[in-house]
């Protein structure tokens, strides 16, 4: 595992790079205690809402925190296999639980800060979870709930507990910083270690299992797309509860010990304070979504010391040349698109040795055999529209999942021909750019977040004065996409701005704020197929 010798240049790595997968494999052990002994450092900086140093973390300290949490929950009866949900901010005691349930075989289940408590409910009964480890925010949550959860029985809070929970904190501190030989779990890289939740498209969201395997394959996303390198700081603006955490807060930064600023922050976002955090932290890699760099741009950049910043990237949706522009001129770096998903690694991105073209989602990542092919399986040429797809191969692509997890056999539909279809539709260039062109299942892209129509419509339809519904996504500045919902009303109603605040105000609680429609319509009718289902294109071509 010495990705210190990895030649980064990409035709290079294209041509050679193929890391094996171990049989065995945990990140908790090979990595973080490697590291502890190896090369201690720094790995984590906390900082506080204000951008305050609050404290530094090194591998000893990860290592230490880790073993007592996964010590603890051995001692709370945990066993390898069961499921946690975790709903933890951007604290160090994310890291403390996850690498401690990696250490104990507990499956663990990050989930956002905005879930609601109907969300976490879905996710526990959903998985069978046994277990919860949240902030004291979400205690209420889960007490609400916990009738209608009928595995659920450790619950676990970041701090003081209330009466029926475990204190993390005393957890940790009553438990050993080391863990028995006899003790430790030999996990395989194919044993489950984590899982995630789709936003849903056409149902309820789907849960994407990860193997250990999936922690040892994200290497390629610090390697070749984030460019990261042994302590240079790392920042990345997502939540904890995506997997996106995960590409950029987790394992390819500790594994390549680049350290990570870790931001406490909350409330609205503050342009002004995240620029001058990046020269206040020497922060040398950058990631965040386009609705950041959007607002960036609207800031007198030259304020700012931005020198530092070696490579900027950005995921999630299509950022316009000309924010790409703006952000070049202050830092004399440009924009690096890079495209995946919860059920993929890195897949297709722009990289440090290679033109970026304005728009371009850019090249396959290496080790991965990326394409555009048609509903057969069949690669099409330069131009053609068609879906983006990952060839199935022997050893199978590191970091893929294998299939969405049900009550029975894994759901494999997507699946077929010899290729992973992720849904989502491109073309390439004549020089293998792709070319980003839409999502195939209506998922809706706002300010980050994917969005399902399916679950906003659903959560409507609870409202009494809705009828039926259509949400669709329409284009924001800002934002990229805002939430648009086609509203039919119900016999009795009449449209109001009034409706419109009591009908959004419902939406958010019945859900993640974040999944509400900005923009209601009232209509008539909602255009529809003749066996009836409903025509969001027609939606979306109104604007």
């Amino acid at each position: 595992m010495d990705f210190d010798s990895v030649v980064r240049q990409y035709a290079h790595a294209r041509e050679h790079f193929a890391p094996e997968m171990p049989t065995h494999f945990n990140f908790g052990f090979d990595v973080i205690d490697r590291w502890a002994v190896e090369k201690n450092g720094t790995a984590i900086i906390a900082v506080d809402a204000a951008g305050e140093l609050v404290e530094q973390l090194t591998f000893a300290d990860l290592s230490a925190s880790s073993n007592r949490f996964a010590n603890a929950l051995v001692d709370l009866g945990l066993q390898p296999g069961d499921h946690a949900c975790v709903v933890i901010g951007r604290v160090p005691a994310w890291y403390t639980t996850l690498i401690g349930c990696m250490k104990a075989g507990v499956v663990s289940m990050p989930g956002t800060n905005l879930l609601t408590a109907k969300d976490i409910a879905y996710r526990i009964n959903r998985a069978g979870a046994r277990a919860v480890i949240v902030t004291p925010e979400h205690c209420p949550k889960i007490d609400s709930i916990r009738d209608q959860c009928p595995t659920l029985e450790v619950l676990i809070v970041v701090g003081d507990a209330p009466p029926g929970w475990h204190s993390l904190d005393a957890l940790c501190a009553a438990a050993s910083p080391t863990i028995a030989a006899d003790k430790r779990i030999n996990t395989r890289a194919d044993d489950p270690m984590m899982a995630y939740f789709t936003s849903g498209t056409t149902s309820l969201p789907k849960m994407v299992p990860r193997n250990h395997g999936y922690a040892f394959a994200q290497v390629v996303t610090g390697l070749f797309w984030i460019d990261n390198r042994p302590g240079e700081v790392h920042w990345t603006l997502t939540d904890t509860g995506w997997a996106k955490a995960a590409w950029g807060m987790l394992f390819a930064q500790l594994t390549l010990r680049s350290p990570i600023l870790l931001h406490n922050a909350s409330g609205a976002f503050d342009a002004d304070l995240h620029l001058r955090m990046l020269a206040r932290h020497n922060v040398r890699t950058f990631c965040a979504p386009p609705t950041v760099y959007r607002l960036f741009a609207q800031q007198a950049l030259d304020q700012y010391d931005l020198s530092g910043v070696r490579r900027s990237l950005s995921a999630g949706e299509p950022l316009n040349p000309e924010v790409i522009r703006v952000w070049q001129k202050a830092t004399g770096n440009i924009i690096a698109d890079g495209y995946g998903q919860t059920e993929t690694a890195n897949i297709v991105a722009n990289f440090p040795d290679v033109d970026v073209r304005l728009g371009s989602m850019g090249l396959p990542v290496p080790g991965f055999d990326i394409d555009v092919v048609d509903d057969s399986g069949q690669r099409l040429p330069p131009g053609e529209v068609g879906h983006i797809a990952v060839r199935l191969t022997d050893p199978w692509p590191a970091g893929l999942f294998h299939g969405y997890q049900t009550d029975g056999e894994p759901d494999t539909r997507s699946f077929h021909d010899g290729w992973y279809f992720t849904g989502d539709t491109a073309h390439r260039d004549d020089d293998g750019y792709f070319w980003f062109v839409g999502r195939a299942d209506d998922l809706i892209s706002s300010a980050g977040y994917r969005i399902s129509p399916f679950e906003v419509e659903s959560s409507l339809l609870e409202h009494p004065a809705v009828a039926e519904s259509a949400v669709v996504g329409v284009p924001d500045a800002t934002r990229g996409e805002i939430v648009k919902a086609f509203i039919t009303l119900a016999s009795g109603y009449t449209a109001s701005d009034a409706l419109i605040e009591d009908i959004q105000t419902f939406c958010k609680a019945q859900t993640a704020p974040y999944k509400y429609p900005r923009q209601i319509e009232f209509v008539d009718s909602l255009p529809k197929t003749i066996s009836g289902k409903i025509r969001r294109v027609d939606l979306r071509e109104r604007h």
